[in-house]
């Protein structure tokens, strides 16, 4: 029993409080717990029920959770203002009615049935009139804002959306199958909105608020989260989150998507054993991490390899894997680490293989570096519409880094050390597809040449719009990277793939 339960006059009230309907007149709602000012927000801490060590109590969804879920239609228009004024009215009782300082003591599972009856007991006692099923989402909805991310929770289960983002507390977006569609879910207020923010960027013991408005972080499944808050943030905080699938995506999936050829994957499988320094190219959203997080699924486990990332995403199988995340500046502008630095770092950490989850700084010198000094298939993403702009960007960030090369030499550096970039696109169907796969040869003159091995081709478009498309081979019988492949004994299966790739295109021109 929690000390404020059995103490709270207001809570046992002798009498029952006039009966409330389901449907009563809209008043100013209670605040609630996801936004009740308990704590002042301090670096590293977080005002919600945690652990004791500043984790928040945030339980795993239980699987008829995830059910219910994945069952819920994708725009959600049931809740009406009633609901909310309802879901108010027993907020202001519950905080009433419960010590949060006692709840944070407790485990997940424990908290919320202990919330769970409470909240029971509000009901009763104020006559409030629901059916059983409008009671138990009451109950969840309540749930989540205490312990969970509040109206995020439902979303953040289901695992067909590929991106949450919510434009201040009154709109929600999601991507689904690469379109993007309104939901009904809205937060109480903006101010909720931002506690929500606060908790989850918390974790990663971060911060946002108006001295820090721009925060990117994590959640505990390793999804991304970028969230920006007023004053930067005009019609409230905006919160991003790229949610990453329960299941990881394999190549034999990419193929069975359409992503990829059955050939194409094969030679994406000899890459990625064979220690082939590789970039992977796109636009947002391509992507690009889940098919890094694909070739780094054929590095053997003997490999002791180190990541590098501004918040940690890849989700690498191997028992050898370091991980390492960059650190913003503190309020008095000191402290950060930068992508640059743990590149530069990792280096004295014997690594065999350096993984970038994102180049877009000077931390590509870096990276070039040790790809031509012995951490042979190293790996890293950057932004680029097509393989060579991809080396371009290189040859640019290197130079905006403060690096006073001639570019002759920086491109000359940039050929000794990437193989291979593979390039990544979303087409507006929503569709992704591996467009190019690439190889650097080498220079003519200033020009760096490359030479595609793969490359897919829009032929037309469906009735119902969908792109039409085929991956090709260019009939390149022997790639660059034939003597690494020999090296690692990958030879025959590199020549059956390239000799299936090029019967496929003759079966596709006859």
């Amino acid at each position: 029993m929690f000390g404020k339960r059995g103490a709270s006059s207001d809570f046992r009230s002798p009498a029952p409080a006039a009966p409330v309907q389901h449907a009563p007149t809209p008043a100013a709602p209670a605040p609630d717990v996801a936004s009740a000012p308990l704590a002042p927000v301090e670096s590293g801490r977080t005002p919600f029920p945690s652990d004791g060590l500043g984790a928040p109590l945030v339980p795993a969804p239980t699987p008829e959770r995830r059910q219910a879920a994945v069952n819920m239609p994708a725009v959600d228009s049931r809740r009406s203002e009633a609901y909310y004024a309802t879901k108010g009215t027993i907020f202001g009782a519950l905080i009433e009615a419960i010590d949060l300082a006692q709840l944070a003591r407790l485990d997940a599972d424990s908290a919320r049935e202990e919330i769970r009856d409470i909240v029971n007991e509000i009901i009763s006692i104020k006559n409030i009139v629901m059916s059983i099923s409008e009671q138990e989402e009451l109950l969840d909805d309540i749930c989540n804002d205490v312990l969970g991310f509040g109206p995020l929770e439902p979303l953040l289960a289901r695992d067909d959306i590929a991106d949450i983002m919510v434009n201040g507390s009154g709109t929600v977006y999601i991507e689904v199958k690469g379109k993007i569609q309104r939901t009904g879910i809205r937060f109480r207020d903006n101010q909720q909105l931002l506690n929500i923010c606060q908790r989850i960027v918390s974790q990663v013991g971060r911060r946002v608020d108006e001295a820090s408005p721009i925060c990117d972080g994590r959640l505990p499944d390793g999804s991304r989260v970028n969230a920006i808050v007023p004053p930067l943030a005009i019609d409230g905080p905006a919160l991003t989150i790229r949610k990453f699938k329960k299941d990881k995506l394999t190549l034999d999936q990419l193929v069975k998507f359409g992503t990829i050829t059955p050939q194409g994957a094969e030679i994406l499988r000899i890459i990625g054993r064979s220690r082939v320094n590789t970039l992977v190219s796109g636009g947002t959203g391509s992507g690009k991490t889940t098919l890094l997080n694909c070739l780094t699924q054929f590095i053997d486990d003997d490999e002791r390899i180190i990541t590098c990332e501004d918040a940690a995403e890849l989700q690498l199988q191997q028992p050898h894997v370091v991980r390492l995340e960059t650190r913003p500046p503190n309020l008095e502008g000191e402290g950060q680490v930068t992508m640059r630095d743990l590149v530069r770092n990792c280096l004295r950490m014997r690594p065999e293989r350096i993984i970038v989850g994102e180049v877009r700084g000077p931390e590509a010198f870096d990276l070039l570096q040790a790809m031509n000094t012995g951490h042979d298939g190293s790996m890293g993403t950057l932004h680029a519409n097509n393989p060579r702009e991809a080396l371009s960007r290189c040859e640019s960030m290197i130079t905006m880094g403060g690096f006073s090369l001639p570019s002759r030499t920086i491109r000359e550096m940039i050929v000794a050390s990437v193989d291979v970039v593979i390039q990544a696109a979303r087409l507006r169907d929503g569709s992704r597809r591996i467009t190019h796969i690439t190889e650097v040869m080498g220079m003519e003159g200033d020009v760096i040449i490359t030479q595609d091995l793969f490359v897919y081709d829009m032929v037309g478009e469906a009735a119902d719009g969908s792109i039409i498309g085929q991956h090709r081979s260019t009939g390149i019988g022997r790639p660059r990277f034939w003597d690494r492949a020999r090296y690692y004994g990958e030879e025959k299966r590199l020549a059956a793939a390239l000799d299936a790739a090029e019967a496929a295109n003759e079966a596709m021109r006859g």
